[in-house]
């Protein structure tokens, strides 16, 4: 099927509209944990929740639909979307209670994750001799309604110091994505031509698809997806700390089951997905849960600033992914994945030493470096298992998704209060082990608890707890306040190991491929 120049481009719009519409969502809720639990008289652990509903259906949803998406149809599946984000903003704008924002949550990951599940392969469909060149300029859509929502919010509804922000203050801030989600759902009503899945229009049966996948890939999907439920469900708390015990659990759960999809389907599934799978636990960690905490860890190096650095990374993301089409005429998908994880190298060790204005600098590093992650493995996938369809293209992204509440978050989290736990301690080790003894409360928590990731202990303190504690002195409190800074830094260098495991792994598949002749995109219509 031919597409018309005006046809690509109005199918490109509304696509783009559709997935920017999340990423407003997203900037938004990312704005609001403390308010929620201000609100609604939540724990952070309940704040966190919240936050999670908006994720873990995102992945969910990518991999049902796209088991039906060819036969449900691409307008269908997206006007359902829409219906799911509007829903979404209605409950957020009228619920007043911890239960119907979980709801609003819910259906907002719910409606991005069937956005996503169309959205991929529809314009891999439509581009099919650009692949990693679409997926570039239509996941410019992420960072543009970070850019657009985080501006809107930061500027009208956030206040200053001397105005607190209120829930019934920022609630409104959610009537913006209406605009987006409005714009896409009527322009992909008015359209009339769809594309057809390449799979489906070279007659390759679903089969085959499964078979792409393969009993690895199901593996991996089920593991992850089995984590997440579990978690859900506040399952398997017991062992080694809750982490660890649903971890394994979901292990054997994931390996059994993709041992059984693999012996139905007699497939154990393409090695190089299975691989680039696994690459996106650093590469999701690095981008977007390193996004998530880069606020954070930079406030005390950039102060009042530190709000604008997540819409100033969007923004550099969002323009060059508009001219990925350059470097990938030099140097393919892998090339541009190899280079990206360098500047993420570079821009994190150098944002865990600058100061000044040299902070700035490398700063637009870093960004450089997340920028082409997520849309050239999506176009690297599209490329080269073009008979796994939706499955394959959809999967690799989910289990991006899956990794950064299940791995990313968590790990960063940790590392953070390790470092602050360390420095602390330095401080002051006789509070602390007395503190600990005594168990003290603060807000009804302790203050100090043994903590642990994954089956690897840690000492969790809680910082402005304890420097509220009456045996410090302002000397021990100005010495804590002066090394906390230096904990977010000694963090970004944790961080950096991260693309450090990319740029290994991606140099690995480009020799591999160099030694099979070099890089090439499948084409199924050649094939046949």
């Amino acid at each position: 099927m031919t597409f018309t120049k005006n046809e690509k481009l109005i199918l490109l719009s509304a696509s783009f509209l559709a997935l920017m519409a999340a990423g407003v969502g997203f900037v938004f809720r990312a704005m609001v944990p403390a308010v929620w639990g201000a609100e609604f008289g939540i724990s952070d652990g309940q704040v966190g929740v919240l936050l999670g509903a908006g994720l873990w259906p995102i992945a969910i949803m990518m991999i049902l639909f796209s088991l039906v998406v060819d036969k449900v149809g691409y307008k269908r599946s997206i006007l359902t979307a829409s219906f799911f984000q509007i829903l979404s903003v209605v409950l957020t704008y009228f619920v007043n209670s911890y239960d119907g924002m979980w709801w609003a949550c819910f259906f907002a990951g719910v409606g991005h994750g069937i956005v996503e599940a169309v959205i991929n392969p529809l314009c891999i469909s439509v581009f099919r001799d650009e692949k990693t060149k679409a997926m570039n300029i239509l996941h410019a859509s992420w960072p543009a309604g970070i850019v657009f929502g985080g501006t809107i919010f930061l500027l009208f509804f956030m206040g200053d110091s001397t105005v607190p922000l209120t829930w019934l203050k920022s609630k409104p801030a959610w009537l913006f994505m209406l605009i987006p989600t409005t714009a896409y759902a009527i322009m992909f009503l008015i359209c009339k031509k769809f594309p057809v899945d390449e799979r489906v229009e070279n007659n390759i049966p679903i089969s085959e698809m499964f078979r792409e996948f393969g009993g690895l890939g199901a593996a991996l999907a089920i593991t992850f997806i089995g984590y997440e439920f579990f978690s859900q469900l506040n399952l398997f708390n017991g062992g080694f700390g809750g982490s660890y015990t649903r971890l394994i659990i979901s292990l054997v759960v994931g390996v059994s089951a993709g041992f059984l999809f693999g012996f139905i389907i007699k497939s154990k599934g393409k090695l190089m997905f299975f691989f680039i799978c696994l690459l996106m636990i650093p590469l999701a960690t690095a981008e977007i849960a390193t996004d998530g905490w880069i606020q954070n860890l930079m406030k005390p190096t950039m102060g009042e600033y530190a709000g604008w650095a997540l819409v100033f990374s969007a923004f550099i993301m969002m323009t060059l992914r508009f001219f990925a089409g350059i470097p990938l005429k030099y140097m393919g998908p892998l090339g541009l994945l190899l280079i990206s994880s360098i500047f993420s190298i570079i821009g994190l060790f150098a944002l865990s030493y600058a100061s000044g204005i040299v902070i700035l600098v490398a700063f637009i590093i870093y960004a450089v470096g997340q920028t082409f992650y997520w849309p050239s493995v999506l176009g690297f996938v599209a490329e080269r298992f073009p008979k796994g369809g939706a499955l394959t293209l959809n999967t690799v992204s989910a289990i991006g998704l899956l990794t950064v509440g299940i791995f990313g978050f968590p790990f960063l989290g940790a590392v953070q209060d390790h470092y602050n736990a360390k420095g602390i301690m330095e401080v002051n080790l006789e509070l602390v082990q007395k503190i600990k003894i005594e168990n003290r409360l603060f807000e009804n928590k302790p203050i100090i608890d043994d903590a642990n990731l994954f089956g690897i202990p840690y000492t969790s303190i809680k910082t402005n707890a304890f420097l509220k504690q009456p045996e410090l002195t302002i000397r021990e409190i100005s010495s804590i306040n002066n090394i906390l800074p230096q904990t977010g830094r000694k963090t970004l260098r944790i961080a950096a190991c991260l693309p450090i495991i990319m740029a290994l792994g991606f140099s690995f598949m480009i020799l591999w491929f160099k030694k099979e002749g070099g890089y090439k995109p499948i084409i199924l219509s050649k094939e046949k």
